[in-house]
């Protein structure tokens, strides 16, 4: 049950405000905005998604740079309001098509009617956005979204400024084309993200991938489509049924630990042939999310190396080798590395012709930072820093300093090598050929290196 529930630009402008219970005072947008802008507390750099100021508890998430937030005095469970808030996000996006701060002014009528749908009285309704299809007429306003700057999941299959084949990123699942026409077309993705700890001697300590399979499906008349996986797919360490986990010997190439299914899909032949068949719902849904434990091979190696250099200085060399194929690109790549408390400067040195990174040592929080535009396949970078202490050092360095933690995205790449074979689609007749597109990415979940 909520209270409040708004949306603020990254200004702290309320571009959404309702109030569905009268519990909490009126303020409530400009007390949050102002707690989470300067938050000081046990010395953490942002807000926590879930906190509390005199007696109201404040939940947010941060979509595309707009902050999604409800209010409540009561007790509720964090995790069902922030599940809601970033539902709330994505049946905007579905309608919307582009979810920002200008598509959000322009459809504010369309917004408030679809929130007095999902949520009534501060208890949620429903937030299917094929339910909701029968309950809200208006039309969405489209605002063009080559106007916009690329953030969050639409930025991933961008490349400079060329574009991926299809728009479904940016379309939405109510409104027609120009011309009234409807453009035929449904897209799969996969996305995975992994989490490595690396030793300090370069062995892996833990890998994990959590993976979803996100469809969106602009098919007029909702054809059921068929969706067939790796035939050596394994689920559960002994390779049985998808309702079998308790063996503990797998032989498939491909071997999830646990998964499960969007509630349109039907198993009939999951196991004798690995495909999925479903009749997908408006807007976008995870077909099937996924947990794997098996080793896998990271693609990146990380080594870093700390020592004295003279009395109040240390050197630092961090080196980045990407082992993956060289037609494969790695873009946004972000590495940071806690240093000793008492550094007071951070010089750096790039390599001889390096292109597109940056480099920084954050004074506040102790921080080096080290950001790559894009990494080749194949390809080494190395990073060198010396550092100045303001006193000298009484305990190991490498225990004061690291670990290293990395963040990065990868399009068309996927570590699981779990793959979409094909994607049928039921014909209405024989002239009907709907687009399709199957996308990979692999985004750095937890990717950390100890020294």
């Amino acid at each position: 049950m909520i209270s409040q529930f708004f949306v603020l630009s990254q200004r702290g402008d309320n571009i959404v405000f309702r109030d569905y219970r009268g519990e909490v005072a009126k303020g409530s947008a400009e007390i949050f905005f102002r707690k989470v802008k300067f938050w000081k507390e046990d010395g953490q750099e942002e807000a926590p998604p879930v906190f509390n100021v005199d007696g109201v508890n404040y939940f947010h998430v941060k979509v595309v740079g707009l902050l999604f937030v409800a209010t409540t005095r009561v007790n509720v469970s964090p995790s069902l309001v922030l599940e809601l808030l970033q539902r709330i996000a994505r049946v905007i996006k579905d309608y919307l098509g582009v979810l920002s701060e200008d598509s959000l002014r322009k459809n504010f009528v369309l917004v408030y009617e679809l929130l007095d749908e999902v949520i009534d009285f501060g208890y949620v309704q429903t937030t299917s956005t094929e339910v909701l299809k029968s309950y809200v007429f208006n039309e969405p306003i489209v605002v063009d979204a080559a106007r916009l700057q690329p953030l969050g999941p639409a930025a991933i299959f961008m490349q400079g400024t060329k574009r991926m084949p299809g728009t479904a990123v940016t379309k939405s699942v109510v409104a027609n084309e120009p011309g009234g026409r409807k453009r035929e077309e449904v897209f799969v993705d996969i996305i995975e993200k992994i989490s490595v700890t690396f030793s300090s001697s370069g062995y892996i300590l833990t890998s994990e991938i959590d993976g979803t399979i996100q469809m969106k499906s602009y098919l007029s008349g909702n054809p059921e489509i068929r969706l067939a996986l790796n035939e050596d797919l394994s689920i559960g360490r002994g390779g049985g049924t998808v309702y079998d986990y308790r063996s503990s010997s797998g032989s498939g190439a491909v071997i999830l630990d646990d998964c499960n299914f969007h509630e349109s899909v039907r198993l009939d032949s999951f196991d004798m042939d690995r495909t999925l068949s479903l009749v997908p719902p408006d807007g976008e849904f995870p077909v099937m999310n996924y947990r794997m434990t098996q080793e896998f091979k990271p693609p990146f190696r990380i080594n870093c190396l700390i020592e004295e250099a003279g009395q109040l200085k240390a050197e630092v060399i961090i080196k980045v080798r990407a082992e993956f194929p060289s037609n494969i690109t790695a873009n946004t790549i972000a590495v940071q590395m806690p240093l000793p408390k008492y550094t007071t400067r951070a010089s750096f040195e790039l390599e001889p012709g390096a292109v597109g990174q940056r480099t920084d040592f954050k004074e506040a929080n102790k921080k080096l930072e080290w950001g790559l535009k894009k990494i080749v396949g194949g390809s080494e970078h190395t990073l060198r820093a010396k550092l100045t202490f303001s006193q000298e050092s009484h305990a190991n360095l490498t225990k004061e300093a690291g670990p290293v933690s990395m963040t990065f995205t990868m399009p068309m790449y996927n570590v699981s090598r779990l793959q979409v074979k094909y994607l049928q689609i039921a014909k209405k007749s024989s002239s009907y050929n709907p687009y399709r597109w199957v996308r990979y990415v692999t985004q750095a979940n937890s990717y950390v290196a100890r020294i």
